[in-house]
């Protein structure tokens, strides 16, 4: 017999995904049996699998060693990846639920080939360096993605509930997301904007037009709306804040480029001659987009602690209540716009208050 007594990172799932979890080689319909048959029981009792599982459930399996090894896996507890020593992980906030950090530019938000290091298996790593998970079957996961080359602020879920709260929230845009980047020509206020996306996934590339062309299946669009601010500007480069409403794939990117406003060093939907000259002056060979800032609902901050953020400079209570999380604005960008001559007095001032 084998007892394990639920963590609170595994609290808030239903009990046969964790037991999935805790014995990944069995079928499903073995492990069904074996509740009906008491041969795995919860809190000494009964279970059909439905019931969801509490931080300090009791779980029993009436197993032989031999029968458990078989239908277990090693892989079921975290364990500590020994990549901790490449990258250190850029901390924002961190509770029992969530872990907010600010991923560099040129790392994968999750895995794209088997054998990846994504930020996901960072940020595991992390965690089992503080024996936080190694016992748990619990898998940290992301709960938002950024493009491999944009950096910012990436939320993990450090639990069961934590992740389906923060991903819930994403998926209902009850997150506002801002970011900054650099891009062409002048933009001179604050602009508002819908459209259409349509993605070619031969090529990993999306096309923006403000209206469906008449005849197209309507499936093949999806509508994405954004809103950008300029911060400091001249009349060839701008920084501008964007309000992600829509979350789509390389949404910003697409559309501000179709606004003749292409994002400096996207090499995708960029402008080359524009890209060459960053490249040439600054090295700038990723796309100049950083996801800058969160404000996460009252619903979710209010049992979130802001004494828990690394940096109080970067983290408030708005008028609303939601827990606005930011980063620093990245060297990278402060070393074009004091060399394009943008950076002034007042520039991060001007930065944190437009919403």
């Amino acid at each position: 017999m084998k007892e394990f007594i639920i963590s609170h990172q595994e609290e808030g799932q239903r009990f046969d995904k964790y037991l999935v979890k805790c014995l990944p080689k069995a079928q499903k319909s073995f492990l069904y049996k074996m509740l009906r048959k008491k041969n795995i029981v919860l809190n000494g009792k009964k279970a059909d699998g439905n019931e969801k599982i509490k931080a300090g459930d009791s779980v029993k399996i009436f197993f032989s060693d031999e029968t458990f090894e078989k239908f277990s896996d090693e892989k079921t507890s975290v364990k500590i990846a020994a990549v901790s020593d490449e990258v250190k992980l850029d901390v924002l906030y961190e509770d029992d639920k969530f872990l907010i950090v600010n991923k560099p530019s040129g790392m994968l938000s999750q895995k794209a080939e088997k054998n990846d290091i994504s930020l996901v298996e960072y940020v595991n790593d992390y965690l089992a360096a503080k024996e936080e998970h190694i016992k748990s079957t619990f898998k940290a996961g992301i709960c938002n993605r950024l493009d491999r080359n944009t950096s910012g602020i990436v939320v993990a879920g450090k639990s069961v509930v934590g992740l389906q709260e923060m991903s819930a929230a994403f998926h209902d845009r009850t997150i506002k997301k801002y970011y900054i980047c650099i891009v062409k020509g002048r933009v001179s206020k604050r602009v508002h904007i819908k459209g259409w996306l349509r993605k070619d996934a031969d090529v990993n590339k999306v096309n923006v037009v403000k209206n469906i062309p008449q005849g197209a299946g309507m499936d093949d669009y999806t509508a994405i709306e954004t809103e950008y601010f300029p911060v400091c500007i001249s009349d060839e480069v701008s920084l501008v804040k964007v309000h992600l409403i829509t979350g789509k794939t390389h949404q910003i990117r697409a559309h501000l480029a179709s606004e003749k406003h292409p994002l400096a060093g996207d090499a995708k939907y960029g402008d080359k001659t524009f890209n060459r000259y960053f490249k040439e002056k600054y090295g700038i060979k990723n796309q100049m987009l950083h996801a800058y800032e969160l404000a996460i609902p009252k619903a979710i901050s209010s049992n979130m602690n802001i004494d828990n953020a690394a940096d109080k400079d970067n983290a408030y209570i708005n008028d609303t209540g939601e827990m606005c999380i930011r980063t620093n604005v990245p060297d990278g960008f402060i070393k074009v716009l004091k060399g394009e001559n943008l950076w002034q007095h007042g520039t991060q001032e001007d930065l944190e208050a437009l919403h």
